[in-house]
């Protein structure tokens, strides 16, 4: 688990193809690795990867096909800038949210726009998405945990203020660009929960009768 609280931007070093998919060896920067094992889980753009090989400012993990083919990282090529997290400890502090580096889909950047000293971004997420994202709730966008000021349909829009715009690779990203994006936890959560004893046999996901039936509406 982590916290969506970027610790430092790190880089693709190399891609390595490895038996049909491939391995990451990834420059960690000013990220300190003393405190990791191999079999650590590191975020990397908001994806929860496994280091299988440490060394002083840098760490390799292999990516499966399924990884690849839901993130970001299927377009990432060498000299790649990414925001890094460690995983969370028993001592850890809760600055951002709860996120579990399994990435829901894949988002794009279609608006920024200076917002005083602060920049505003606005993103189109995958139509599956937009009931997960609201107003003034938590989402992660590349592994940093921001909040959202206003939702539109499957758009919304998240202020960066100017110590996230240098501490992340926000400060360089551009219109047209596409995200990892990992809705809140808890809204995923909520939806199953409200299907109840039905959960093991509907596939649809949250209808007016479905809100009906939990008592949500009348």
């Amino acid at each position: 688990m982590f916290t969506g609280i970027i610790l430092a931007i790190g880089k693709i070093k190399a891609i390595q193809p490895k038996g049909g998919d491939c391995r990451l060896i990834i420059d960690t920067g000013k990220l300190s690795l003393r405190e990791c094992a191999l079999g650590d889980s590191i975020a990397v753009n908001g994806v929860c990867l496994t280091a299988v090989e440490l060394g002083e400012h840098y760490f390799c993990a292999d990516v499966s096909n399924e990884t690849l083919a839901r993130t970001t990282l299927k377009t990432a090529t060498t000299g790649t800038p990414v925001n890094l997290e460690l995983a969370m400890t028993p001592s850890s502090r809760l600055g951002g949210h709860i996120v579990s580096g399994h990435v829901d889909g894949i988002g794009k950047v279609v608006e920024k726009q200076a917002d005083g000293r602060s920049i505003r971004f606005k993103f189109k997420a995958p139509d599956v998405l937009a009931k997960y994202i609201a107003e003034k709730g938590s989402i992660c966008i590349n592994g940093i945990s921001l909040t959202v000021n206003s939702v539109d349909g499957a758009y919304f829009s998240v202020n960066i203020v100017p110590h996230t715009l240098q501490e992340t690779t926000l400060g360089s990203t551009e219109v047209g660009s596409e995200v990892n994006l990992e809705v809140d936890l808890l809204a995923r959560y909520l939806e199953r929960l409200m299907k109840g004893e039905t959960a093991a046999y509907s596939q649809g996901g949250v209808t007016e009768a479905l809100l009906q039936n939990a008592g949500f509406i009348k």
